[in-house]
């Protein structure tokens, strides 16, 4: 099981923290870096009864920026975990995600998911309505445009003629996770086409049962099981004792997952405090 750590990005506004996050990690022998996504914030103030987990006043470093950055100054893979596709172009995804790729030296795995915000959405000109289909459809143009020279696709969402998007990645196709919970046709989608699964679950807690469709959907989709992955993350909050982080991984990797991220958010650290954070939890997993 491949342990790295998520950036606390809500609680790590400085992007000069975020790099100086990355070489703690990567010092202290963790795999990889995982950024969340959003674009836009709700104005609660403006929005009643919205109940959102974020909002205006949390910051998030635009992910494909960010990664680009962090591409220069380690050695770390770099994850998102996840883009939320469906609001986005899908060629221009393509090619930001093929440039990260360039300069990380092959370095970048992809977690998409379909997002919660509507009003993210339609601050982004996209319908929130039928994002489930568009996101489908937009795995598959990826794919082949991280893989082609010349793309033509017709489909319901993309009308593509004899384009592409030079220079290829080095990776060809950059994996590709999907994030989600534990809805059947979340899961069946997941064993059916993605690398791996940016699990929303915990072990105990549905994760086994949920794991299991996702690899039945994989089997039924002709795929073999090892093909699609499990990606776990742990969160301690305020209590990051050794023995409770390794008890929680321990759960994952018992569970069968293939990567494991732990995250500091929620404990109110400030930037010292999650690379102290970054530090104990890589000794308590690795040491």
């Amino acid at each position: 099981m491949r342990v790295g750590v998520v950036v606390p990005q809500v609680e790590m506004p400085d992007a000069a923290a975020v790099v100086e996050l990355a070489g703690v990690a990567e010092e202290s022998g963790l795999s990889h870096l995982l950024l969340y996504d959003h674009v836009a914030g709700v104005d609660r103030r403006a929005h009643q009864g919205f109940v959102g987990p974020y909002d205006i006043d949390d910051p998030f470093h635009e992910v494909f920026v960010m990664l680009g950055h962090l591409a220069a100054s380690c050695r770390l893979e770099l994850w998102t975990g996840v883009l939320v596709l469906p609001q986005r172009q899908t060629v221009l995804v393509a090619k930001q995600a093929a440039q990260v790729d360039l300069l990380s030296e092959g370095r970048l795995r992809l977690g998409v998911g379909v997002g919660w915000n509507a009003d993210e959405y339609g601050a982004l000109g996209q319908r929130f309505s039928d994002r489930g289909r568009r996101y489908e459809e937009q795995v598959g143009v990826l794919r082949r445009l991280w893989s082609e020279d010349s793309v033509t696709f017709e489909g319901l969402y993309h009308h593509l003629s004899a384009v592409g998007i030079r220079p290829l990645p080095v990776q060809r196709p950059i994996p590709l996770w999907m994030g989600g919970g534990n809805g059947p046709g979340v899961l069946e989608r997941i064993g059916r086409i993605s690398d791996g699964w940016i699990a929303m679950a915990v072990p105990g807690r549905g994760l086994e049962e949920s794991w299991a469709r996702v690899q039945k959907a994989a089997v039924d989709a002709g795929r073999p099981v090892e093909a699609v992955g499990l990606h776990g993350i742990i969160q301690p909050g305020t209590d990051h004792t050794a023995e409770r982080i390794r008890r929680q991984a321990a759960r994952w990797e018992a569970a069968g997952a293939t990567h494991l991220s732990v995250s500091g958010m929620g404990a109110g650290r400030d930037a010292e405090g999650h690379l102290d954070f970054v530090r104990r939890a890589a000794d308590a997993l690795l040491g």
